[in-house]
């Protein structure tokens, strides 16, 4: 009995700090130097229209050099979808990121 209370818990308390998809996509777009009002938009659309190999695509993108953290811009952004060569990763991120720019 004992065991199974200790077992239950640590399930329980790992469960609880599993970080969601959509707070990573998140949390990579911000480091990636998306504003992050324009992260907390996008994110969940993103996790909503990507397949997890398109999120991990998109994330290796994000790790490419920046200039100006958290100023990304447009043009800077354009670059680094095309550089994955998928067009459907480049569709889907702009028309979210049109949409929520849009959004405000």
């Amino acid at each position: 009995m004992k065991r199974a209370s200790i077992l239950s818990f640590a399930l329980l308390a790992a469960a609880c700090s599993t970080i969601s998809p959509e707070a990573r996509v998140r949390q990579k777009l911000v480091d990636a130097g998306v504003r992050p009002e324009m992260a907390q938009c996008m994110a969940g659309k993103l996790v909503r229209k990507l397949s997890d190999d398109e999120l991990h695509q998109l994330a290796r993108v994000a790790k490419l050099p920046r200039q100006h953290p958290g100023h990304m811009s447009f043009d800077e952004l354009a670059q680094r979808l095309q550089a994955l060569n998928d067009p459907h990763i480049v569709s889907v991120v702009t028309r979210v990121g049109l949409g929520c720019a849009i959004a405000g």
